[in-house]
């Protein structure tokens, strides 16, 4: 393995979260919907299974991330298993049970957003894997204890938890109305209109909390520009096709956006 001198992945590392930050301020400000899911057009090129896409888009978080953490020539402590357990956990759910939850398998998304979404994933597990076992140095033994672990620890599992019960709500909610959108009600849908992303924001934003490394920072940030403008589309969407939609909730954070 070519070892890469730590101030030119810092470097990098700074560049990749600049290109998010643009990527969040054009997608947001020129309204770009990505094309899939109920925003699906033609004019992207062919189109896959919408299941095997969500397989293939993100199977290489899984894979990568682990062959870079486990051939890495770091000797790992408890604390980096734990962060590989996180990140493995994450992964094996979205790439293998999410997928054949959903009840999409009749949809289509087109190859080059699958292939988008791929690069993303390729980009951020290279970089979390590889610090993780080339880089990130031993983990102070009272690491358990320090309070950025035990806060980012707090914020990712809440965030595991309203990303499920999201999930789940959506995907029940579909299940029983004979259209394919409708309300939902209950719970943190009560506040936002798009929960199941305020949870997967709050997962990464306490992973990188808990880490404390610039590579679970920049997929943080990642993550917030790839899912931000998104739950902005989904409130414009529900608004726009239920004139009964709840004045009061906001798009992903509470209160505020």
């Amino acid at each position: 393995m070519i070892m890469i001198d730590r101030y030119w992945f810092n470097i990098f590392i700074y560049a990749w979260m600049g290109l998010a930050v643009v990527i969040l301020v054009f997608m947001t400000l020129l309204k770009i919907t990505a094309p899939y899911g109920r925003y699906i057009r033609k004019g992207w090129g062919a189109f896959i299974s919408n299941r095997a896409a969500w397989v293939l888009m993100e199977i290489p978080s899984l894979i990568l991330f682990m062959f870079f953490f486990l051939t890495g020539s770091l000797l790992h402590d408890a604390v980096t298993w734990f962060f590989f357990a996180i990140w493995v956990f994450h992964y094996t759910n979205r790439a293998l049970i999410y997928p054949f939850r959903t009840r999409t398998h009749k949809k289509k998304m087109p190859l080059s957003v699958m292939f988008m979404g791929m690069f993303f994933n390729l980009a951020n597990a290279t970089l979390n894997g590889y610090y993780l076992g080339y880089i990130q140095p031993v983990y102070p033994g009272g690491w358990w204890k320090d309070p950025r672990f035990l806060a980012g620890f707090g914020i990712y599992l809440a965030g595991v938890v309203i990303n499920w019960w999201a999930d789940g709500k959506l995907i029940g909610l579909r299940k029983n109305n004979k259209t394919d959108y409708a309300i939902p009600y209950g719970g943190v849908f009560r506040y936002v209109s798009c929960p199941n992303y305020l949870g997967e924001m709050m997962e990464w934003g306490g992973f990188a909390l808990m880490a404390w490394n610039l590579p679970a920072l920049a997929f943080a940030v990642w993550t917030f520009a790839n899912l931000m403008p998104r739950a902005l589309n989904h409130h414009a969407w529900y608004r726009k096709q239920f004139p009964d939609y709840p004045e009061e909730r906001k798009a992903v954070i509470p209160l505020i956006l």
